[in-house]
């Protein structure tokens, strides 16, 4: 005989079932978050520029370090290690506030392109320079100054060689002239962008002897944003292929221009017994098979290469280039 329930054990039994039912959801839901991947994102730090366009960046100041290091240790009489440390994405107020003050800091223009970046030295290094400029030698030096008239002149000449150097880096992306326009020693005053604004920071580590300091390039969104679809990988191979073949051609064309190359002409030839030649004398007559009206050749290197037409050029003899010789011609198709 079936059993009748109770209405208390119908509740009860209610109940549990309905508490199943919500730990199976709970667990679904708890396993569904588990499932999707979540990426915080920083409003305050927003990427503008793609990790591809940043390791173009990258590969850029990377040979733009090569290049400055042989500038600097030529003009220093000294090795000069330079490697790059960063390229981060951070708000110009971040960027200013991590600079040194007094500081040596260059606002330049960058045209084609738009606004004005910030080259900026550490003082530990810009002290350093100029020590060597001046014959120093290896001691570390801790000075917080401004720079004086003659110093500022000098790290000006440094700086000019390291505008050229930055500009090479460039070409594979565009061509850019830089143009100095101010020096600041106190980074506060240098406004070119709203402090919120987004900047490209790249930093690079330099050493002299046993001083190590700081050199940051700073370049504004608003500056690189009518490039950013030329910062790809591809382009930067495709662009680095197509100088390296322009650089081999001229370079190839600059040393044929020094080679010598013995250049004759011959109006005619024959054949004379030696008897004959051994007879001649002054004023004697060379008869040969070759008409009044045939083309003179013109031989390079002791080979026939042209045809040509003897004549005078001014008061100088001369001959004009007529015809190629058709076995060169061939050898060359």
């Amino acid at each position: 005989m079936a059993k009748i329930l109770s209405q208390d054990e119908i509740d009860a039994l209610l109940t549990t079932v309905s508490a199943s039912e919500q730990e199976a959801d709970s667990s679904q839901s708890h396993a569904a978050e588990e499932s999707r991947v979540i990426a915080t994102y920083d409003f305050k730090h927003p990427n503008r520029v793609s990790k591809d366009q940043v390791r173009t960046l990258e590969n850029m100041h990377d040979n733009f370090a090569a290049q400055i290091g042989s500038t600097l240790s030529a003009m220093l009489r000294t090795m000069v290690d330079v490697d790059l440390i960063s390229v981060d994405q951070i708000n110009y107020s971040e960027y200013i506030m991590s600079l040194v003050s007094p500081s040596c800091s260059y606002t330049i223009a960058v045209p084609p392109l738009e606004g004005l970046c910030i080259i900026d030295y550490n003082p530990t290094l810009t002290f350093a320079f100029i020590d060597r400029m001046f014959g120093g030698g290896n001691k570390i030096l801790e000075i917080e100054r401004e720079l004086t008239g003659i110093e500022k002149s000098v790290m000006g000449r440094i700086a000019s060689k390291i505008y050229t150097d930055l500009e090479k880096s460039w070409v594979n992306i565009t061509k850019i002239r830089i143009e100095q326009k101010s020096l600041e020693t106190n980074p506060q005053f240098i406004r070119i962008i709203p402090a919120g604004e987004t900047v490209i920071v790249v930093s690079l580590q330099l050493k002299l002897f046993n001083t190590t300091g700081l050199m940051t390039i700073c370049y504004p969104y608003v500056t690189l944003e009518t490039i950013l679809s030329k910062l790809s990988a591809q382009n930067w191979i495709d662009s680095t292929k197509r100088i390296d073949g322009e650089a081999s051609r001229k370079k190839n064309k600059d040393n044929l221009d020094k080679v010598d190359v013995e250049l004759a002409l011959r109006l005619a030839s024959t054949t004379l017994k030696m008897r004959d030649f051994l007879a001649l004398k002054v004023g004697d007559v060379i008869s040969t098979e070759r008409k009044i009206i045939a083309p003179a050749e013109l031989m390079v290197g002791g080979k026939l290469k042209y045809f040509c037409r003897p004549g005078l050029f001014g008061r100088r003899r001369a001959c004009q280039i007529t015809g190629l010789n058709p076995v060169i011609r061939k050898e060359n198709f």
